[in-house]
């Protein structure tokens, strides 16, 4: 396919324009040609390069090439706050076929490519976010400088199974060495995505310099003008090519192994090409890159990795079926029932995010005074690490206290319970609330499992009660489960969504059901291991069935970090409801009483079984292997995801997904459960029907 006919393929690009422009610069013969990139739209749509955005650098390279008089250099920028983040990951449901692919690889090549072959000295002035293909654009040019303001840089293709196919894996590697490479383009990449600071990325090498923002592009220049007259001199550190270079390959194949056990083919394909990097020649290694971005851009696990991204980046932003906003109403002071681990999480959050008084409360007036001061502790753990000012130290600790009884909840606009998981305790202590607290005032539970209606139907407004499912730990995880139970309101609703979105988390509205949406997923799903286990099947080998899946942690790890004695709660309350699929394990009920943390002791190395827990367990006759384990587990994880969506406890299939990846830590890269199970040909061997319709999370047939 020509340029042309490339580019007429992608109709609704938001087109990326090379503006140029020629400015005197004292003491060069020649002008130095500015070409700033720029989309004609503010930063809030970065500038990104499809293939009619190549084209138009690629004709402004022409322009500057034909000038008269002749460049003494050429400097690409971007337009306020963005160099630019790379190609335009909108237009790859477009690419239908395997050849369009690679032919997209080859112009980036191509195109980036004149600036490092340039006659004269290319330079990128970094002013703003530079990642994946914008970062390769900087790197293609022959020396770099960088705003301290610059507020994002990376190369994210491996979090969303893509590799950097215009350039980075030959040019990152050969400019910083192999082992800083696969950190920056792997390693960053699978911690969610983690960015370099400005000042990183200098130490790196991958700047040559770095000015403040208020005058970076004028001391960009007046350095620039410094290389070319040779009154600055750049040296680059010498990059290890022999034994380092495989060492580090050999180091960061083994940590991905042991991240992903093959889960997902990109972060393989990069440090393959950073490999072959080694010896390859520029064209054989960009070459290299034009057919892994073939096979990749064809992918399922990079279709399913976007459809992803576009959930939690894009969709997660308004919770599907939330009510209007404007129904919401403000709230000023928030409570908060009980004092125990995630009472306390919960008082941070609502203080640091909503900037309100919190009052928690507990009938343990010792708990709730260690509550209180392990709160203010966490709030000067915040100043300490500069995330929050002295200042705001200070109003926040004022702002967090504790009362005695419920009284000290009056006036509260928001009070959420976070007591023990006992239905008769919620309602007793929702009635106690009630009577203090205006008509107004919304009442929510964090239960994660109990039923939000059954909690509300004694009271004299049940219609002011929702369920704010948050997840351990609060902090981190930014998901939160919002329950509709039957009497709840509008306004009611839309509050609690209001909320959720001020505490910067994503809401997502479920039906008040059993477990609502992952804890009744992970439970069926631990449930199957627990019961191979219960069956025979040594712990080990259960315990690392799901292991190709790249989930976070194993599920007996799982098992510890949420506590036996939850575990098994909700697998108690589920089993009520969903007897035949939901077994309450003898073993697990053991562990509980006795006390134990979980299956494993964790003394400093790699963690051990537990003996007292072997001794504890009773085991049957009938092992399962590893991969029916992993089989039954997927199966019953397909069964009641389509149980789920036929019951309507979500709106649909992308509910689930979001909930999973932001509640549960599914991996992003595996594009959520639905996707997973749709490609793997689990949907329809369980279900007879997939989740989601060929072209969603897949290439179109």
């Amino acid at each position: 396919m020509s340029t042309d006919a490339l580019a007429e393929s992608f109709p609704d690009e938001v087109v990326t324009r090379a503006l140029v422009r020629y400015a005197d610069v004292g003491g060069l013969p020649g002008p130095v040609a500015m070409i700033t990139l720029d989309n004609g739209l503010d930063h809030t749509r970065p500038s990104t390069f499809g293939p009619a955005g190549l084209v138009c650098l690629d004709r402004a390279i022409d322009d500057v090439e034909a000038h008269s008089p002749a460049v003494s250099a050429i400097a690409v920028t971007g337009k306020p706050y963005v160099f630019a983040v790379g190609a335009d990951l909108s237009g790859v449901p477009k690419v239908r076929s395997r050849d369009d692919a690679v032919a997209i690889g080859r112009l980036g090549h191509r195109v980036f490519g004149r600036l490092r072959a340039s006659s004269v000295p290319t330079f990128a002035l970094i002013n703003g976010a530079a990642l994946g293909g914008g970062l390769e654009l900087a790197l293609s040019c022959h020396y770099r400088t960088l705003s301290t303001g610059a507020g994002a840089l990376a190369f994210p293709e491996c979090y969303l199974g893509l590799v950097p196919g215009w350039g980075g894996s030959f040019l990152l590697p050969h400019l910083i060495g192999a082992e800083s490479a696969i950190a920056v383009i792997v390693d960053n990449a699978l911690s969610q995505n983690r960015m370099l600071r400005p000042a990183q990325a200098h130490q790196l090498g991958i700047a040559d310099a770095m000015f403040e923002p208020a005058d970076f592009i004028e001391c960009s220049i007046a350095w620039a003008a410094g290389v070319v007259n040779g009154d600055v001199v750049v040296r680059r550190r010498d990059v290890d090519r022999g034994s380092g270079w495989d060492d580090a390959v050999t180091r960061g194949r083994a940590a991905v192994e042991t991240r992903l056990h093959g889960a997902a083919p990109a972060p393989y394909r990069a440090l393959d090409l950073i490999a072959a990097a080694r010896d390859a020649d520029i064209d054989t290694a960009f070459a290299a890159e034009d057919e892994a971005l073939g096979d990749l851009l064809m992918s399922e696990e990079l279709r399913s990795g976007l459809y992803a991204f576009d959930l939690v980046h894009k969709r997660a932003r308004r919770a599907v079926g939330a009510p209007d906003p404007s129904l919401a109403r403000q709230a000023t002071k928030v409570g908060v029932v009980g004092a125990g681990l995630m009472a306390r999480q919960l008082a941070l959050l609502f203080a640091h995010r909503l900037q309100v008084p919190v009052v928690l409360t507990d009938v343990d007036a010792g708990r709730l005074e260690a509550g209180v001061t392990a709160v203010h502790r966490q709030i000067e753990a915040l100043a300490a690490k500069g995330r929050i000012t002295p200042d705001t130290a200070l109003r926040l600790v004022a702002a967090v206290t504790g009362s005695p009884t419920v009284e000290g909840l009056a006036g509260a606009d928001v009070v959420i319970e976070a007591v023990f998981e006992d239905i008769d305790v919620k309602r007793r202590v929702f009635a106690g609330v009630e009577r203090v607290v205006a008509r107004s005032c919304l009442l929510a539970t964090n239960t994660s499992s109990l039923s939000v209606s059954a909690m509300a139907e004694r009271l004299r407004h049940p219609e002011r009660v929702v369920g704010l499912h948050f997840f351990n730990p609060v902090a981190v995880l930014p998901l939160v489960e919002v329950v509709r139970a039957r009497a709840t309101d509008e306004e009611s609703l839309a509050t609690a969504v209001a909320l959720a979105n001020a505490a910067k988390k994503s809401a997502v509205l479920v039906r008040d059901a059993p477990g609502f949406v992952v804890n009744r997923l992970l439970t069926r799903m631990l449930g199957e291991v627990i019961a191979a286990i219960d069956e025979g099947t040594p712990i080990e080998d259960a315990d690392r069935a799901l292991d190709p899946l790249g989930l976070p942690m194993a599920p007996m790890v799982l098992l510890a970090l949420v506590g036996p004695p939850v575990a098994l709660h909700v697998a108690e309350t589920l089993h009520d409801a969903f007897p035949d699929r939901f077994a309450v394990s003898d073993n697990l009920r053991r562990l509980v009483d006795a006390g134990k943390p979980g299956i494993y002791l964790w003394d400093g190395g790699e963690p051990r079984i537990d003996p007292d827990v072997s001794a504890l367990f009773t085991r049957g006759s009938s092992p399962s292997t590893v991969d029916d384990v992993r089989a039954r587990a997927l199966a019953a994880v397909a069964d009641e995801a389509r149980r789920m969506l036929d019951e309507k406890v979500v709106a649909g299939a992308r509910d689930i997904d979001e909930c999973m990846i932001l509640g549960a830590g599914w991996p992003l890269h595996l594009g959520g459960i639905t996707p997973y199970l749709d490609r793997t040909g689990i949907s329809e061997r369980v279900t007879g029907q997939r989740f989601l319709s060929r072209g969603v999370a897949s290439p179109l047939p």
